[in-house]
């Protein structure tokens, strides 16, 4: 069978728990002046999930949302991917119970770990395997950050989120839908900048170890901004460069939601005009790979994206693994 002209976005989908929790919570808790947080930010609340919430309620949710957007039936799904930092168990994955709650009956199904770039990640694979199968893919990406934030480390206590979004993408004998472009990339050599210490295989948490080991750390602020715009700002040229377009030629710009200057300073970088970026971060904070198809689920719903459209993703974090990728929808 010949391998399929492209791809295209059957369905979108999102969650957020309904815990919203303002800045002056968090400011008040790091002694923080009021307003500190937005001003260094864009972020004016976020959302963190309820002690009996998993990681796969949250996932299976906005899976659920975007299989019905898609209106397609749920044994036609072939291939589940779930893009997450924060699983629930280290094994087994997540992805086969996301799927057996979502009645996915038909479908594999695997985790990806690449933090705030995860769903790019998981784009680019499944507009392979939808290509060359012929058949959906459920792509969700969801974290409960809340879990790994040291309270009392000002850089990672004021960012992180819980949410989830999702999408369906399916085959289409279209040649403007779909991933028309892409660009992933890596540098090991910062490869702590963002981390949670202990709990894995090289530094397994034993007895007598500081809990906080087992918590987010993010030492170095200033260069990982400087390391995600320089990132993003080159996968972004070189997808565009890869998919025949300008920043003329972008309608909407969907950069990972981390910090408000920071996507401004891609965008600006680009030429792409502020009006043009799609935005969440002021109400749901940073939720790593969750925040792109949260944003799109979002943007979707407050103004529907038309036949035609380009839209710009991007995103870079810890690793550093980054990417971007032009979609057409």
């Amino acid at each position: 069978m010949m391998p399929l002209r492209s791809s295209r976005i059957a369905g979108l989908g999102h969650y957020a728990p309904e815990r919203r929790v303002e800045n002056a919570e968090i400011e008040k808790r790091l002694g923080l002046e009021a307003g500190w947080i937005e001003r260094r930010t864009g972020i004016r609340a976020r959302r963190w999930a309820a002690p009996a919430e998993a990681l796969t309620d949250l996932a299976a949710k906005a899976g659920a949302m975007a299989l019905a957007d898609a209106g397609i039936g749920r044994d036609e799904v072939a291939l589940t991917l779930l893009a997450t930092s924060t699983p629930d168990h280290l094994l087994p994955p997540s992805a086969p119970l996301l799927a057996y709650q979502l009645k996915l009956s038909n479908s594999g199904a695997v985790d990806l770990a690449g933090a705030c770039s995860g769903f790019l990640y998981a784009l680019a694979l499944a507009d392979g395997f939808v290509r060359i199968q012929g058949k959906p893919v459920l792509i969700v990406a969801a974290n409960i950050l809340s879990r790994r934030i040291n309270p009392e480390e000002r850089g990672s206590a004021i960012l992180f989120a819980d949410a989830a979004g999702a999408m369906v993408l399916a085959p289409s004998d279209s040649s403007v839908t779909g991933v028309l472009g892409v660009d992933l990339a890596s540098n090991g050599s910062h490869y702590g900048l963002i981390s949670i210490p202990a709990g894995g295989s090289k530094r397994p948490f034993v007895a007598g170890m500081d809990p906080k080991e087992l918590l987010m750390t993010m030492s170095q602020g200033k260069s990982v901004f400087s390391q995600a715009v320089r990132m993003m700002t080159g996968c972004s040229l070189r997808a565009m460069e890869r998919a025949g377009v300008t920043a003329a030629d972008i309608d909407r710009f969907v950069p990972h939601q981390a910090n408000v200057r920071l996507f401004e300073a891609v965008g600006e970088n680009l030429g792409l005009a502020d009006h043009k970026t799609i935005r969440t971060i002021e109400e749901f904070g940073n939720s790593s790979a969750a925040t792109i198809p949260l944003s799109l689920s979002i943007a979707n719903r407050d103004r529907p994206f038309a036949s035609g459209e380009r839209l710009l993703l991007t995103a870079a974090g810890a690793g550093l693994v980054g990417g971007s990728i032009v979609l057409g929808i």
